[in-house]
């Protein structure tokens, strides 16, 4: 029985490839492939199938545009196609960067012909936004219900036609946490028309320290409601899934997923999926410290109204582990795919793997000014980014385990007082890059050991520049990062030293650019290996 409605999908609608394999490839080409399916910070993802096709989006936090959009017709090759939230609201609270805060553990469902997306914001409330399509255009977000900690929303439209929603709530907003509420919404899922408390206290679990119960999504299959849920923390929990013949209750209780003997720490949240053919697979998330929350695909048999998940799958054991290859999903073959990273700044607008620490405006970048090239402007102020309080760096994530970046670097005309470089950011901080005084620009390598302390700041001056410079980031296993720079694009000089790049708020280390001063700086590419 399907979990969600079946409709076509036109050609124009059918996966885009990258034109080159990423850094991360998890098809192995042979029928299988390796977890995780994306090695990169796609934190609490969730998906929903509609015909052929697989829609992804996840939590942004504070990052614009938010609300990733991926798609993929096979579970293992994924691309990121857009973003259903272009701006953060309200616009006035996300101006400057608001670490940790903004979209949090979203819900993607397709319902009536609309895609629908719930999102919270642990500081404002739920949020809806919809759309014919998920390449969009979406709606403006509609506050759902206004409050704090309210967190992790999931949508149901039962077959009663009755609609509901269950969420979370995060103890550092609301003092309160490890209980599921369930909303009964009004027929166009915009407005509360019934709080149905507590259907789920993870206190009454009779699980030794069972705590932190969040990131639910609500199901109903064969008679039965489900409400798949992770607790025991982000870093060393598991997956729990609860069932009952009454959406409001009483639930029954399985551990479903752990970490068992493997090195899959705390498998968290995700999506429960079928295919087609009756298979069923469900998409979660493993932290992975610098790397952000990446994703892992497991499958999934049904025995006596229970999933079995992961190993559990072919085992038969109540609680399964994650496995780290399987056989791939009985799906039609696809191309490897993988979300992009490398960008020629050819195109008119940015690629959609880039992201902004807050609401861009528009004279941040130009992709026109110098065709070919991306411009970013300094907009005023002092040489060299204070990354952590800068809403204009522009970053994306580390997409793998170990991989290098290359940029090409010019710097304005009016460069005196300008510096702009290749940014490794995290709860620290190293980049490298051009600084221009009255006697030109200077080749310099800045770290800073705790972005939180804006005085921990060390600089080393390489070398006085002229003209464009190549400059690299060489990211290890362990996210050690290596930086060098080259004056032809060919050989290469490196940096003394390695640089240890750490995660941020809830958010793993990012690599971009940015520019800062009083000019503009000129990248011609930006090239990921």
């Amino acid at each position: 029985m399907a979990l969600v409605p079946i409709i076509a999908s036109s050609a124009a609608d059918r996966p885009d490839t990258t034109g080159r394999p990423g850094p991360w490839v998890a098809d192995q080409g042979d029928g299988t492939y390796r977890n995780p399916v994306l090695h990169a910070d796609y934190s609490d993802p969730d998906a929903v199938r509609v015909g052929e096709d697989y829609w992804m989006t996840s939590s942004s936090f504070s990052h614009v545009p938010g609300l990733p959009i991926l798609h993929s017709r096979d579970l293992v090759n994924w691309t990121l196609v857009g973003h259903a939230l272009p701006e953060l609201v309200p616009a006035e609270a996300f101006q400057t960067p608001q670490h940790g805060k903004g979209v949090w553990a979203p819900s993607i469902r397709h319902h009536a012909g609309r895609f629908w997306i719930y999102y919270p914001d642990p500081d404002h409330g739920l949020y809806l936004v919809t759309a014919p399509h998920p390449r969009g255009p979406w709606s403006e977000p509609v506050l759902v219900k206004a409050g704090k900690g309210l967190i992790d929303p999931c949508p149901l439209w039962d077959e009663d036609g009755r609609v509901y929603l269950v969420h979370a709530w995060a103890r550092s907003r609301a003092g309160i946490n490890n209980v599921l509420t369930l909303l009964r919404l009004n027929a166009d899922g915009t407005k509360v028309e019934e709080d149905l408390g507590v259907i789920i206290n993870g206190d009454q679990v009779p699980v030794p320290g069972f705590r932190t119960l969040e990131g639910p999504k609500l199901y109903r299959r064969d008679g039965w409601y489900y409400v798949f849920a992770p607790a025991g923390g982000v870093t060393e929990g598991w997956q729990s899934v609860f069932r009952a013949k009454d959406v409001r209750g009483p639930y029954e209780h399985r551990i479903v997923l752990a970490q068992g003997s493997t090195k899959v720490n705390g498998p968290h949240q995700g999506a429960l999926l079928d295919t087609p053919s009756g298979d069923w697979w469900f998409l979660h998330f493993q932290d992975k410290g610098a790397y952000g929350r990446i994703v892992h695909l497991q499958p999934v048999a049904w025995k006596d109204g229970w999933p079995l998940v992961g190993t559990g799958a072919t085992t038969g054991a109540e609680k399964g582990e994650p496995v780290l290859a399987h056989a791939k999903p009985k799906l039609p073959v696809q191309p490897i795919a993988a979300p992009a990273t490398s960008d020629e700044f050819s195109a008119v607008r940015l690629g959609p793997q880039w992201q902004w620490q807050a609401n861009p405006q528009a004279g941040w970048h130009s992709l026109t000014a110098r065709p070919g090239f991306l411009r970013l402007f300094g907009a005023g102020g002092e040489p060299g980014p204070a990354p952590y309080e800068s809403p204009q760096l522009l970053l994306q994530k580390f997409p793998a385990p170990e991989f290098t970046v290359t940029a090409k670097l010019e710097l304005g005309t009016d460069a005196a007082g300008t510096s702009a470089g290749l940014v490794v950011f995290g709860y620290a901080c190293k980049w490298i890059g051009l600084v221009a005084d009255e006697k030109g620009p200077q080749l310099v390598v800045v770290e800073q050991a705790d972005v939180r302390k804006s005085k921990q700041i060390g600089t080393e001056e390489i070398a006085r520049m002229s003209g464009a410079v190549w400059l690299r980031a060489q990211v290890s296993e362990g996210a050690v990062v290596r930086f060098s720079y080259s004056r032809d694009g060919a050989a290469f000089t490196e940096v003394p030293g390695e640089f240890q790049a750490l995660q941020g708020r809830w958010v793993g280390a990012k690599i971009g650019l940015f520019a800062a001063g009083a000019g503009h700086a000129d990248f011609d590419f930006f090239r990921v290996e």
